[in-house]
């Protein structure tokens, strides 16, 4: 998957997974949920990945739900691709917390803002 809203780099057995949308105060959408359940598969999978660390760019880690599309933004059609294995019951949110969860690696949240 190629990432658009988040940043996957790593380094010393580091992953760092940045939340990359900073105009928006890092606002939280179906495609960031799809990109971070992702990066965790991704992280899992890789060997060389020994711990993980979660920020965001910019001033803020995460503004919370971008709902600028309206009530419907995180219907399941406008979420974007979610793996039909998940729970198709749970709200974005859910599934997030879930998979984190789950994640093998030691997590870090590194939260920055005013």
């Amino acid at each position: 998957m190629d990432y658009e809203q988040i940043k996957y780099e790593t380094k010393d057995g580091i992953l760092t997974v940045t939340l990359n949308r900073p105009d928006k105060l890092n606002a939280f959408t179906g495609r960031m949920l799809s990109e971070l359940l992702d990066a965790m598969d991704r992280a899992d999978r890789d060997d060389d990945v020994r711990a993980v660390v979660f920020t965001g760019a910019g001033r803020g880690f995460c503004a919370g739900a971008d709902l600028s599309g309206g009530a419907n933004t995180f219907n399941a059609e406008n979420r974007g691709p979610i793996d039909p294995g998940l729970d198709g019951h749970r709200d974005g949110g859910g599934l997030l917390t879930l998979r984190l969860f789950d994640l093998l690696k030691p997590t870090i949240a590194a939260c920055n803002g005013p």
